[in-house]
């Protein structure tokens, strides 16, 4: 397990957006995502933050019997994602249990089957998307409440101000499982180049740059939509102007600052659950 190096970050969106987060004192530094020497290292990385990734989500609740699935891009084959197997628990996950399925949907290392949903919305979202490198779905509870709805998130708290227009609602297709490549790609063209959109009557759906922001996108905006949902059963919630709620977005809201959301969460995973690198 590589871990992070300490040196200055070089992601465009540390030192130029999350000033509130960068230390002013001399001799500190954020952590930064890690760098490979070979394709093999960062192939198990990737694959790692993955079983991670989905144990947490099953740690969470997220998971509803056989739906949702989390991808990684291969860093050797770009046209290839790691994702989990069908049907088996997300609190399970090993490395070893991850399967390789390129965009026609063959298996191509591992023995067990990919869900077929899964698969034509992930393999639609990677072609469309050459800079997404990893993507999630669940049938998360409040997600899947808020979906039916068919709006965005409001900013009503700083929290949720992250993804602020940088998310989207697609309504092809609503309601309906999505199993051919067609609806498939009309969810990725709905997506465009949102971090996350939510699918009408389906759920959340995100992406990132790395596993761990491209879960906690999902995390995070699981928990606004509970927020919302809390705020308006008991009221009208204040709305935060537009030029607060941008600049909180370029606070939170960027690659690095996803990544770094989500290190408190792999810590934890990888103290609790060691047996996911099995």
């Amino acid at each position: 397990m590589a871990a992070p190096t300490t040196s200055p970050s070089t992601t465009d969106d540390t030192a130029g957006s999350m000033s509130a987060y960068v230390p002013t004192q001399e001799g500190l530094s954020l952590p930064e995502p890690p760098v490979f020497a070979t394709v093999e290292e960062e192939r198990r990385h990737r694959q790692e933050q993955l079983a991670g990734a989905l144990r947490l989500f099953g740690r969470f609740g997220f998971g509803e019997g056989v739906a949702g699935h989390i991808t990684v891009r291969d860093p050797e084959h770009p046209d290839m994602f790691w994702v989990n197997p069908f049907g088996m628990s997300f609190r399970h996950i090993r490395v070893s249990d991850l399967i390789l399925v390129d965009h026609e949907g063959t298996v191509r290392h591992g023995n067990k089957p990919v869900n077929r949903a899964g698969f034509v919305i992930h393999a639609a979202v990677h072609a469309a998307r050459p800079d997404v490198v990893a993507a999630c779905h669940a049938h998360s509870v409040h997600g899947k409440a808020w979906s039916s709805l068919g709006r965005v998130l409001d900013p009503i708290t700083q929290d949720a101000c992250a993804l602020y227009e940088n998310h989207c609602v697609v309504t092809e297709g609503r309601g309906a499982v999505v199993v051919d490549e067609e609806s498939a790609r009309l969810l990725a063209e709905g997506l465009g180049q949102n971090a996350m959109c939510f699918h009408q009557n389906h759920g959340i759906f995100t992406v990132g740059q790395t596993v761990a922001e491209a879960a906690w996108w999902f995390v995070s905006t699981e928990r606004n939509c509970q927020a919302q949902l809390l705020a308006e059963a008991a009221g009208t919630p204040t709305i935060i102007d537009p030029d607060n709620a941008r600049f909180t977005r370029d606070q939170i809201g960027g690659s690095y600052a996803g990544w770094f959301a989500f290190q408190p969460l792999w810590d934890e995973i990888v103290r609790s659950d060691p047996d996911l690198f099995d």
